[in-house]
């Protein structure tokens, strides 16, 4: 365990970095569910999510005993531990609020493997003339709409952002995945994810100049 891991635990003691690999393992374990396969080695596993073998156990180590040497991991068994863990299913009622083209995009990528549940419905400051494939109703009829039990909260509005949230908040939800790349301001108590694509691409465009650096400077130190 790195430094930044061993600092970054929950109250168990669990690694954020751990803890942000068991909706892959998840994801995983239900696709083997899916295919009829009971049983599964951290080497398998380790091919299906591309997570070192030695990580997987590791990782694994801070439920318990979960497995045998050599006989692997009850895949049922798994799947119901990591979901306590985790505390989702399959039915967790998700909603979009902001139902334009990134919001029809993400209505068109629904149903996650039912890992983390779906979709249900969507909210917007104008009913889209387009049909989507849920029933998208006006944002001022939030409340009239909100499907019970819902907690989560897809943001992808261009504008009143700030102004959605909270209308968000007070309809009871308590975690929001934002696409809107703007300051939101939110109590302790609601999660806000911010998702960052651009951020992200020019992630990768730096690690991937530096990684052909690092490859062309070998390439100079071997001739």
């Amino acid at each position: 365990m790195d430094l930044t891991e061993a600092k970054e635990t929950n109250e168990r003691g669990v690694p954020k970095a751990t803890l942000e690999r068991y909706p892959v393992y998840l994801k995983a374990l239900h696709k083997l569910h899916s295919q009829k396969v009971g049983r599964v080695l951290s080497k398998e596993l380790a091919g299906m999510t591309r997570i070192e073998s030695t990580t997987i156990r590791r990782d694994f180590s801070f439920l318990g005993r979960l497995g045998k040497q050599g006989y692997g991991y009850d895949v049922e068994r798994l799947i119901g531990i990591f979901e306590e863990e985790l505390g989702v299913g399959f039915d967790e009622k998700i909603i979009l609020v902001g139902c334009g083209n990134l919001g029809r995009a993400l209505t068109n990528y629904n149903h996650w493997d039912n890992v983390v549940g779906e979709i249900v419905c969507g909210f917007d400051l104008v009913v889209p003339r387009k049909t989507l494939n849920i029933p998208v109703y006006p944002i001022s009829e939030l409340n009239e709409h909100m499907p019970e039990g819902c907690r989560i909260a897809i943001l992808a509005v261009s504008t009143k952002v700030q102004e959605t949230v909270d209308l968000l908040i007070e309809a009871g939800i308590c975690g929001i995945v934002d696409f809107t790349h703007e300051h939101i301001s939110a109590p302790p108590e609601v999660i806000v994810k911010p998702i960052d694509v651009v951020s992200s691409i020019q992630a990768l465009v730096f690690e991937t100049n530096e990684m052909a650096r690092m490859e062309s400077e070998k390439k100079e130190m071997d001739e």
